[in-house]
Parts: C-alpha cells; sequence; structure tokens
C-alpha cells in the first residue's frame, strides 16, 4: 500500500510528536531508494526535480529543492525559480537567501525552507566552517534569524551545527519545522547527506555525518575492474583472439561469389 506524501500541513502537525528523517539526495536511484526505505523529507537538487520521472520514482516524499541563492538571482527570479519547481511536484524549496526573498515567496504561497546557524554560504560571518551559536550571544543571533524567518513567513530551517540545547530551545519557541543537521534530537527531523551515508566521500567526514555503507571501495574494486576488462581487450584485438567467428556474420557463399565478380570488375 503506498504512503501519502505528507503537506506543509502535515508536518507542522507532528511537530514534537516524533522525529523525521531527511536526507540529501542527488541522483533518481538515491531518490527511489529514498522512497522504498520509507524516508520523509528528501532534498535534491533543481534539475532532479524536474525531471519528468521523478514522481513517478518519489511519490510519498516530501521534497525539497534547492540551490545556492547566488545561483538564482533576484527576489523576483526566485519566484520564477519557485514556480517552475512547485509545477514540476516540489513540496517546498530551500532559499539560504535574504529575509526579503524569502518574503516575496511566501507572499506568493509558496513553502519556504530557510538556514540558520552555519550556512556555508554565508560560513565567513560566522568564523568559517565550525559551530555556531557556542557562546549566550551567538545563540541568541541563532533565534533571532529564526525568528525572523518566521516573520518572512518560512514554513521550516535547516538548523546546522548547532549546539544541541540551543537548537531544542529554539525549537520548542518556534512554528518552523526545524531541521536538524548536526544539532541533535530536540529538533524536528535529522537531516543527513546520502552521500555520508552510502560512504561515497574521501577525506574529512562531518562530525554529524554517520557511514553506513563504503561505496567508495566498492567504486574503487569497480574502476579496478573496469582498468583490468579494457586491458584484457586490447590484449585480445592485438592478439586477433577477437573478434571470434561468433562475433561477426557470414555471407551466404553464392551471394559471395556474386559481389566479388561484380566488385572485381567494378
Amino acid at each position: 500500500m503506498s504512503r501519502k506524501r505528507p503537506t506543509v500541513a502535515d508536518l507542522r502537525a507532528m511537530k514534537g510528536k516524533r522525529q523525521l528523517t531527511m536526507l540529501r539526495v542527488l541522483t533518481m536511484d538515491e531518490a527511489e531508494a529514498a522512497e522504498r526505505a520509507g524516508l520523509d523529507i528528501v532534498s535534491v537538487p533543481p534539475e532532479l526535480m524536474l525531471n519528468p520521472q521523478y514522481r513517478d520514482a518519489a511519490p510519498s516524499l516530501f521534497t525539497m529543492p534547492g540551490d545556492n541563492f547566488y545561483e538564482i538571482g533576484t527576489s523576483d527570479d526566485f519566484v520564477r525559480w519557485a514556480f517552475r519547481l512547485y509545477k514540476a511536484g516540489a513540496d517546498a524549496v530551500y532559499c539560504s537567501a535574504g529575509y526579503a526573498t524569502i518574503k516575496r515567496m511566501a507572499d506568493d504561497n509558496i513553502p519556504v525552507i530557510g538556514h540558520v546557524g552555519l550556512i556555508p554560504s554565508r560560513a565567513t560571518w560566522t568564523g568559517g566552517f565550525k559551530a555556531v551559536g557556542k557562546t549566550a550571544d551567538t545563540a541568541m543571533d541563532v533565534f533571532t534569524a529564526v525568528k525572523q524567518l518566521e516573520a518572512a513567513g518560512a514554513v521550516g530551517a535547516e538548523i546546522e551545527v548547532v549546539p544541541v540545547e540551543v537548537a531544542k530551545a529554539i525549537s520548542e519557541r518556534t512554528s518552523l519545522i526545524m531541521l536538524s543537521m548536526g544539532a541533535g534530537t530536540g529538533c524536528d527531523a535529522q537531516y543527513l547527506f546520502a552521500d555520508d551515508i552510502l560512504g561515497q566521500n574521501r577525506g574529512h567526514m562531518p562530525r554529524h555525518s554517520k557511514v553506513y555503507r563504503n561505496f567508495a571501495a566498492e567504486y574503487d574494486r569497480l574502476q579496478a575492474e573496469r582498468i583490468a576488462a579494457f586491458s584484457e581487450y586490447v590484449a585480445d584485438v592485438n592478439s586477433l583472439a577477437y573478434p571470434e567467428d561468433k562475433h561477426v556474420v557470414h555471407m551466404d557463399p553464392a551471394e559471395l561469389s556474386l559481389f566479388m565478380k561484380r566488385v572485381d570488375r567494378a
């Protein structure tokens, strides 16, 4: 039996009742896997949302496409961008642009998810890629940002790498759906990247990530197999082991004889 895709109203009604699950997925295969695994929410690249096959693969996932604000443009550009995605089946859009841009979309009844805490596109303002809100003053900055998102008409916010105590206190004091990325269970949803869960990244892993599979090792194995197969093919061609008789088509002898007579006279 298929699940019902949640609405914004459904997610708001679930606030404080259970932890929702959320992933950033990049491919159709990952979206289908999230659907079959029973995820609640996914963040996706806009181009995946615009794929006509997306909703066939992920009919019940609350889907939130997003891109860095500087890739989109002005507030009016955002509205046009959001309506295009909404028409394609998006349930909300992610926006890390300013409050005026969020309000511009919200005024047209577009569900918008904002971002507080560590915001990668604005990390220079908070000291780089590190936790935000570890002092009373900076924690109040995060709280103020949430309240400004509320006032702008956002329906939710990603809260990234904020102390768990701060995130819990804020979540209890806002109507926004709070999506925790490294901010603890006091929020409404837990949010990870599929790349991290699948072990597709090499090098630095964020503190909040958890690796469930080692796809990087599998990719290395497949690449070694790919090189070996290509090398065997090269060797076969050089030794005339390929093609074999089973790989080619033969002409009827009578037709071949007729062809050879004609081609020799040409």
